[in-house]
C-alpha cells in the first residue's frame, strides 16, 4: 500500500517551536510527529510513502536519512520553491501513485488511533473516488453530506458562505474533515486545478460528477496537534 504525508506546512500555530524546525519535527514525548505518522502507516501495511517538504525541508531529509527511511521506500516531493497546499501538493506527487491502487493521505499533525485498515476497506467497498475521515466536532468549515454519507457541499460558519455544487435538496449533515483520506489515483485524470490549491476545492468541483464519501469515526481518539494546547494533550494521551 502507498501513502502520502502532508508535511510541508509552515506550522505557524506552533510557533515558537517551528521557528527553527518544521512542524513535522516537533516532538511528542521525544518522538517527532513525522515518525509517529510514518510508524502508524507502516502498522497498516504501507511500504511506500511520499512526503512533501517546504519549511526547513533539509531537516526532514536529514532525519529520514538518519533513520534509513525506517526500512521502507520513502520519497520526497520537494516544494521548497513554492508551497502548493494540499491539492497542489498531491498533484505534484501524482507520479508516485503509478500502480493503479487507492492510497492513503495523512496530515502530519494529526494523531489518532483510527483503524486505517478499516478506513481503506470502507473505501474499496464504496466505489468512491475518495473517502474522507470525518468527525462531529466544532470547526469553522464543514463538509456537508447526505444521509448516505455522500459529499454534497461545504459551509463556512464564520462567513456563512455555502457551496452546494450538486444542487441537493436533501437535509445535509455537517462533518469536520479529520485530515486523513483514501484516494483513487484516477483523481489525477479529472483534477483540473493547477498551481497552489486545496484538495477540498477539487472535491467540491467533482461533486456533480463523482462519488466522494465520508467515513465518520467519532469513537476514535483524534487530535490536531497543530496548536500548542493540543500538543500538550497529545503528550498526556501518548505518555
Amino acid at each position: 500500500m502507498k501513502a502520502m504525508i502532508f508535511a510541508a506546512g509552515l506550522g505557524t500555530r506552533l510557533a515558537p517551536l517551528t521557528n527553527d524546525k518544521p512542524k513535522a519535527m516537533v516532538e511528542v514525548n521525544g518522538v517527532p510527529l513525522l515518525e509517529i505518522c510514518i510508524r502508524r502507516l507502516m502498522k497498516y501495511g504501507c511500504t511506500d510513502i511520499i512526503i512533501n517538504v517546504h519549511h526547513f525541508a533539509e531537516t526532514i531529509i536529514h532525519f529520514l536519512k538518519e533513520k534509513n527511511n525506517f526500512g521502507i521506500n520513502i520519497a520526497i516531493s520537494d516544494e521548497r520553491d513554492a508551497l502548493l497546499e494540499t491539492g497542489g501538493g498531491l498533484k505534484k506527487a501524482a507520479w508516485f501513485f503509478d500502480d493503479g491502487q487507492p492510497f492513503l493521505v495523512c496530515n502530519v499533525d494529526v494523531i489518532t488511533d483510527m483503524d486505517l485498515g478499516k478506513l481503506y476497506r470502507s473505501h474499496l467497498q464504496s466505489w468512491a473516488i475518495a473517502t474522507l475521515a470525518t468527525r462531529t466536532r466544532e470547526t469553522s468549515r464543514y463538509l456537508l453530506f447526505d444521509d448516505e454519507n455522500t459529499l454534497q457541499g461545504w459551509k463556512n460558519v464564520k462567513t456563512n458562505e455555502v457551496r452546494l455544487p450538486s444542487d441537493s435538496t436533501a437535509d445535509l449533515r455537517p462533518f469536520a474533515f479529520s485530515g486523513i483520506q483514501v484516494i483513487n489515483p484516477t483523481i489525477f485524470d479529472v483534477m483540473r486545478e493547477t498551481g497552489k490549491f486545496s484538495i477540498i476545492e477539487t472535491y467540491l468541483n467533482l461533486v456533480p460528477y463523482h462519488t466522494l464519501k465520508a467515513y465518520p469515526h467519532d469513537a476514535d481518539m483524534w487530535l490536531d496537534v497543530g496548536k500548542p494546547e493540543s500538543l500538550a494533550e497529545a503528550k498526556r494521551l501518548l505518555s
